[in-house]
């Protein structure tokens, strides 16, 4: 039996082909791009979901949604095809998933947790996370949409004061025209 070992270049060549959740985007590729890459051909508009995490297959279901206000855990395992005891284990292991209690102690998940349900589901099955790597991609994916929320914070703030400072250089230039 021979022992393989690695030498530094090996592994950084594998550390830096692991997958990781950095700020990399979908990118819509023209359509024949994409069909001599064997790439899904992307109908819609670029989402902020980093691109490892999203296919069209994962959009397609969460449009599937039906438009409820909540959704009992029944319906939840029948729109994943999973188990109730399966929906009940990850609300333990991931902290996106905790769905209200109704007052009779039934669960009660809104839009959103059925589509976080979705994405872990992907994510487990599809993808063939484990639990732990499955969670550490939700807790980036959290990270990385808190980001981009601030970021658009941020833009909105510039762009009133870029209106704010327009309507000064009118009044300024109002001000000229009457004093000469």
């Amino acid at each position: 039996m021979t022992t393989m070992t690695m030498n530094d270049a090996e592994a950084l060549e594998l550390e830096s082909s692991e997958l990781s959740l950095g700020d990399n985007h979908v990118e819509l590729a023209t359509e024949s791009e994409a069909m001599e890459e064997g790439m899904p051909v992307m109908a819609s508009a670029p989402i902020s979901i980093p691109a490892m995490l999203c296919d069209d297959k994962l959009l397609e279901e969460i449009k599937a949604i039906p438009d409820k206000m909540g959704f009992k855990i029944g319906d939840v395992a029948e729109i994943l095809g999973i188990k109730q005891y399966v929906l009940r284990y990850w609300e333990t292991e991931f902290e996106v998933l905790r769905p209200k209690k109704a007052s009779n102690n039934q669960r009660m998940y809104t839009r959103k947790d059925v589509e976080n349900a979705l994405l872990i589901r992907k994510l487990l099955h599809r993808d063939r996370f484990s639990i732990e790597g499955a969670r550490n991609a939700m807790r980036e994916l959290k990270a990385h949409v808190r980001k981009e929320k601030d970021m658009n914070q941020v833009y909105t703030r510039i762009d009133n004061i870029h209106d704010s400072i327009d309507a000064l250089v009118g009044d300024i230039q109002r001000l000229r025209q009457l004093f000469k």
